[in-house]
């Protein structure tokens, strides 16, 4: 029975890898959350660190990004309007949670993309 419960565990946190993947694994997220890391922006700076990237798609990918908690949009009252954009805490564990896996592709990765 230990055995059926512990395959039922690794397999639970399986999928739960997989869906993290889903999220940081979208297109323009890695981008975002980098340029986050340095600390509040605002729109035309996402727009001028994520190289390609339209106004649209990075609307999109904001959004998401809130939604999903890693991103906090804070107003800022002033003459005009300043809206910034922040990592929560959950995206900042998130970039947390990947260091381990930035150093295992230093390490094990090529720069030709082998």
């Amino acid at each position: 029975m230990t055995k059926s419960l512990n395959g039922r565990i690794d397999e639970e946190r399986c999928h739960l890898v997989l869906r993290a993947i889903d999220v940081i694994g979208a297109r323009w997220t890695g981008p975002i959350l980098i340029a986050a890391v340095r600390g509040a922006r605002r729109f035309k700076e996402y727009r001028a660190l994520v190289s390609g990237i339209s106004d649209p798609q990075l609307t999109v990918r904001l959004k998401d990004l809130q939604a999903r908690g890693l991103i906090e949009r804070t107003v800022i009252p002033s003459t005009p309007v300043q809206i910034t954009y922040s990592l929560t805490a959950a995206g900042e564990e998130l970039i947390a949670a990947l260091q381990p896996l930035s150093k295992w592709g230093e390490q094990h990765l090529t720069h030709d993309g082998a």
